[in-house]
C-alpha cells in the first residue's frame, strides 16, 4: 500500500477522529491525539471509564485522565489555514499576496501552517520546511482535496444521521420518563395524605362512639346501684313498716333504669379493605383510563 501523501498527513492532523470534521478548539490528550474539546469531553461523560476518571483514547486505546486536555494552539492555526485554502477562485484574489513580499502565495508550509509566496520558501524562516503547492490542480493538492472529499462523505453517512436520531429519541425518552414519575409521586403523596385523613376522622368518629357507650352504661349503672342501696335499706326495717312501702314504685324504677344494650362498634376499620380499590383509581387516573 502507498504511504500517505503530505497533504494526506495534513488533512488527517486537521480532523477529529470522533466527529470527522475538521478540529474545533482542539486538546491533546496523554498519548499525544488530538480532538476537538467539545467530543473528547462528551465521549468522557458518556463513556465507560476503565477505572476512575481515566478513559481510553478513542484512537490507541491508551488511558488518559477526564479533564487534563492541553490546548493546541497551532494545530488550530493550520486548521484555520485548510479552511481558507479551500476559498473559490476569484473570492478574494486581490488579497492572495504576501503582505511582504507583494507575491502571490503558492505555496503552504506544514511545520507554520501558512501560505507564502516562493521568495518567503528561500528565506532563513522557511529554507528548511515542507512545503505544499497551493495552486496546482493535479498532484498533491488533488490527492489533498480527493481526501477531503472522502472525509465529507464519512460525516453524511446514514450512520452518523441515526445515530443523532437516535440520541435525540433516548433524550426524549428519558425526560418523559422522568416527567411521568414526577406526576406519579405527587398523585402517590396526595393520596397518602388523602387516607392518612380518612383514618384520622374514622378514628375520631369510632372512639366518639365508645365514649358515648361508656358515658351512658356509667349513667345507668350508678342509677341501678343507688335503688339496689335503696331496697336493701327498706329490707332493714320491720315488717309493719315494710308492708307499708309502695313495691309498685319501686318495680316502676326498676324498670326505668333497667340497662339497655349499647350501640354496637366494630373495631374494624371501614376503609381497610377499601386501600386496594382506591389505588387502582388512582393509578388509573394517573394513566388516563
Amino acid at each position: 500500500m502507498a504511504s500517505a501523501s503530505p497533504s494526506q498527513k495534513m488533512q488527517e492532523e486537521a480532523t477529529c477522529s470522533i466527529c470527522l470534521e475538521y478540529l474545533t478548539e482542539p486538546v491533546t490528550i496523554d498519548c499525544g491525539h488530538n480532538f476537538c474539546r467539545a467530543c473528547i469531553t462528551q465521549y468522557c461523560e458518556h463513556g465507560e471509564p476503565e477505572s476512575g476518571t481515566t478513559f481510553p483514547c478513542p484512537e490507541c486505546r491508551m488511558p488518559f485522565e477526564m479533564g487534563k486536555f492541553r490546548s493546541n494552539r497551532k494545530l488550530a492555526n493550520i486548521v484555520d489555514n485548510i479552511k481558507q485554502l479551500r476559498l473559490k477562485p476569484g473570492k478574494g484574489q486581490k488579497e492572495n499576496l504576501c503582505e511582504q513580499h507583494q507575491e502571490k502565495l503558492k505555496l503552504f508550509c506544514e511545520e507554520d501552517g501558512e501560505a507564502i509566496c516562493v521568495v518567503c520558501r528561500e528565506s532563513r524562516d522557511h529554507r528548511d520546511h515542507t512545503m505544499l503547492p497551493v495552486e496546482e490542480p493535479v498532484g498533491p493538492r488533488s490527492s489533498f482535496w480527493g481526501t477531503l472529499g472522502q472525509g465529507e462523505a464519512r460525516c453524511s453517512h446514514p450512520c452518523f444521521t441515526v445515530q443523532g436520531v437516535t440520541k435525540g429519541k433516548v433524550e426524549n425518552r428519558r425526560q418523559s420518563i422522568t416527567r411521568e414519575f414526577k406526576t406519579l409521586h405527587q398523585v402517590l403523596s396526595e393520596e397518602e395524605q388523602l387516607l392518612l385523613q380518612r383514618l384520622a376522622a374514622e378514628e375520631r368518629e369510632t372512639l366518639q362512639r365508645l365514649q358515648d357507650n361508656i358515658t351512658k352504661l356509667s349513667e345507668q349503672s350508678t342509677a341501678l346501684i343507688n335503688l339496689i342501696t335503696e331496697l336493701q335499706e327498706k329490707c332493714q326495717q320491720s315488717a309493719a313498716e315494710l308492708l307499708q312501702v309502695r313495691l309498685g314504685r319501686f318495680l316502676h324504677r326498676s324498670e326505668r333504669v333497667k340497662l339497655q344494650p349499647p350501640e354496637a362498634v366494630s373495631p374494624v376499620l371501614r376503609n381497610g379493605y377499601k386501600i386496594c380499590l382506591d389505588m387502582r383509581g388512582m393509578l388509573e387516573r394517573f394513566t388516563g383510563g
